[in-house]
């Protein structure tokens, strides 16, 4: 991650903390990182030739009265200084430090179909145990191609055992 990444997401979180606004902004930011997926938003705040005035707008018409007016504010002085493109990095490094801060440990976990709530919660467990975290949040994904099994990513480890990877493995081998 970038350095302003981490000091606008830096200087978010202690302003939200001295507010008491903390899981208000974390929630918002999680929604608005959401939001970026949208290509259109993101054409937006990477376009050059769109000013700081017309984005501004645009913003204050999607988010205004949907965020905190700390995160509309946060929005604008972004924008303001022209690190509008920088906005994902910043999401991911509040989240980032609104975790670390908070002992919440994370991991993604990668199957080829759609787990049971059971499953899930089992796999939580397990980690939740090994990680020594307060919480752990999972991600869930579903990629066909894995075949079977799964892949769980924690931080930069990642375990694979799926069919996809073993198969590919047993290919490499014959070879």
């Amino acid at each position: 991650m970038s350095t302003v990444a981490d000091r606008y997401a830096k200087s978010l979180l202690e302003v939200s903390i001295d507010q008491n606004k903390l899981e208000a902004i974390y929630n918002d930011i999680k929604g608005f990182q959401e939001t970026l997926k949208s290509q259109e938003l993101l054409q937006l705040i990477k376009s050059p030739i769109i000013n700081a005035e017309k984005k501004n707008s645009a913003f204050k018409a999607i988010f205004d009265g949907k965020v905190d007016p700390l995160t509309m504010n946060f929005f604008k002085t972004v924008i303001d200084k022209s690190r509008e493109s920088v906005f994902p990095e910043m999401c991911d490094a509040f989240i980032d430090q609104y975790r670390t801060k908070n002992n919440i440990a994370s991991a993604k976990v990668i199957t080829a179909a759609k787990l049971s709530e059971e499953k899930l919660n089992a796999i939580k467990s397990s980690l939740n145990q090994n990680s020594g975290a307060a919480t752990f949040e999972i991600q869930e994904e579903v990629d066909e191609s894995l075949i079977g099994g799964f892949i769980i990513e924690m931080g930069d480890k990642r375990y694979d055992a799926s069919v996809k990877h073993k198969l590919n493995k047993l290919r490499k081998s014959f070879s």
